[in-house]
Formats: structure tokens, C-alpha cells, sequence
């Protein structure tokens, strides 16, 4: 699931953080900045990206579902799962991992 390779640690963490606060301008900001052939910050950039298209496409339609209440028993598990896995992320890349997050297609 993860694989280790060289590159900037902070930079790489900051992509996945950074989802925290700012769910699309953080990871695409890292990855804009990131150096040319640096893999480590250009993959776990694209992961954390990735997987903040696929949340919040889940996100949404569990709140579309909430009308009929079953939205709202899956926002309940959504919201603080994706709060756990992105944490997961930003310790893994910490740690010179290519971090891909659970059921999340590379559209990136």
C-alpha cells in the first residue's frame, strides 16, 4: 500500500495536513510547488488530491441521502473516517512513504 522512497518529508507531510484546512488548494498548491523529479511530494500530493475528489464526491451524495436519512448515518461514519485516514497519511509520509489512500482511484 505504501512504498518508501527519497524526497522531502515536510513537503510530502504538508500535502496530506494541509487537506485538513484546505480540502483541494493545499494538495494542489504542494504540488504546484513541488521540485521537478522530486516523487516523494509529487505522488503523495497526487494521492492526497485523489482522495479529496472521491471524499468529497461521497460527501455530497451522503448529504443529498441525508433527506432520507440514511445520508446521515454514513456522514456520521464519512466525516471522522476521512479525518483518521488523513492523519494515517500525514504520519506515513512523514516517514519517506508514497502514502495511497483505501478505495481511492488515481484520476490524477
Amino acid at each position: 500500500m505504501a512504498t518508501r522512497t527519497e524526497g522531502d518529508t515536510t513537503l510530502a507531510a504538508l500535502a496530506h495536513a494541509s487537506s485538513l484546512f484546505a480540502p483541494f488548494v493545499g494538495p494542489l498548491l504542494v504540488l504546484l510547488i513541488a521540485d521537478d523529479g522530486d516523487t516523494l511530494v509529487e505522488e503523495n500530493a497526487k494521492s492526497s488530491l485523489n482522495f479529496e475528489i472521491v471524499f468529497f464526491i461521497a460527501t455530497l451524495i451522503s448529504f443529498l441521502l441525508a433527506f432520507v436519512l440514511i445520508g446521515f448515518l454514513f456522514l456520521l461514519i464519512l466525516l471522522p473516517a476521512g479525518l483518521v485516514i488523513r492523519i494515517i497519511g500525514t504520519l506515513r509520509a512523514s516517514e519517506g512513504e508514497i502514502y495511497h489512500y483505501p478505495l481511492t482511484p488515481n484520476l490524477i
